[in-house]
């Protein structure tokens, strides 16, 4: 079968300056390429989803792994989550910290009785597994952090590129197809930035991020709108009931516009057709269709569900 992949870096309203624009395509490109030929190289889903959760999590102008916003006590908590479509099963982590990539958490824990753990028992999974103490934090959100502070905190959330002016919705995912027809999500997050301690994301629930042999979706922005909605698992278990991926998807967002949503949702299904959705102005997200690579950056602001068979 041919392999299909797509990656998200979060939603917002805009990327200011051309200069962001070409940076933000040419990260996202890259990784959507070192991620698919691996895919055609025979990795399976859930590796090929974990990588690219990686990399994502690498590149400091996204909110998750470093470059993370920092909550409102100064300190970085990130959540992560896998899902093994083909065995249909969950892990994830939920505010853990000094983690270089909180998705290689979640992928050990998809092999334990105990699948989601939180901060302390995260942390001491940690010191099981003699995982390096690493620093998310970057210059970047430390000046973010310290500019809210003088106002006390009046910003609702960080922004979904580092350094960028426009609040946003900060959140990495990935969906993937392999050639066997076997799927895999994974979603990872820092957080909405200067929330109150103990906030628990969308990101470590399946209606953040789900997958079943039929379909996979990552959701990104408002954590509690995403809950609210249960959109990744609506999404998936619609089209088991029988609906196509796009109207699956069309119908969820539809849904999430009359109770005024703000996010956004990227998906694969078992046919490899793609789909994504969003209810905001920008959904940062790029796709292997199997022929090209193609993303969603100057997709129209009053678009809110896109469609790609390949």
């Amino acid at each position: 079968m041919q392999p299909k992949l797509i990656i998200h870096g979060g939603a917002g309203n805009s990327l200011k300056g051309k200069g962001g624009l070409v940076d933000v395509r040419n990260s996202l490109q890259e990784i959507v390429r070192d991620v698919y030929d691996r895919l055609l190289q025979g990795e399976n889903a859930t590796d090929a989803v974990v990588r690219g959760c990686q990399l994502l999590e690498d590149e400091p102008r996204f909110n998750a792994g470093t470059g993370s916003v920092l909550q409102s006590d100064g300190q970085v908590r990130m959540s992560a989550s896998l899902m093994d479509g083909t065995h249909q099963r969950f892990s994830g982590t939920i505010n853990v910290s000094r983690l270089k990539n909180p998705i290689n958490l979640a992928q050990f824990l998809q092999t334990q009785s105990d699948r989601v753990l939180s901060d302390f028992g995260a942390s001491e999974l940690l010191r099981e597994l003699q995982i390096p103490i690493y620093n998310t934090l970057t210059d970047l959100r430390l000046k973010e952090w310290t500019e809210e502070r003088k106002d006390n905190f009046q910003k609702k959330m960080a922004g979904v590129i580092a350094g960028s002016e426009e609040a946003g919705r900060g959140t990495i995912g990935v969906v993937a197809l392999d050639r066997n027809g076997k799927l895999a999500a994974g979603t990872s997050t820092g957080g909405k930035g200067f929330e109150r301690i103990g906030r628990v994301s969308d990101s470590a629930m399946p209606a953040g991020n789900y997958a079943t042999a039929k379909a996979g979706v990552s959701c990104t922005g408002i954590g509690e709108d995403i809950i609210d909605e249960c959109l990744a698992a609506k999404i998936v278990v619609r089209v088991t009931d029988g609906l196509s991926l796009a109207e699956s998807m069309s119908r969820s967002i539809q849904e999430c516009v009359a109770n005024k949503r703000d996010l956004g949702a990227i998906s694969l299904d078992a046919t490899g057709a793609i789909a994504w959705g969003k209810t905001c102005g920008l959904l940062v997200a790029a796709y292997h269709n199997g022929q090209e690579i193609k993303d969603t950056l100057e997709w129209g602001e009053k678009e809110t569900v896109g469609i790609d068979k390949g």
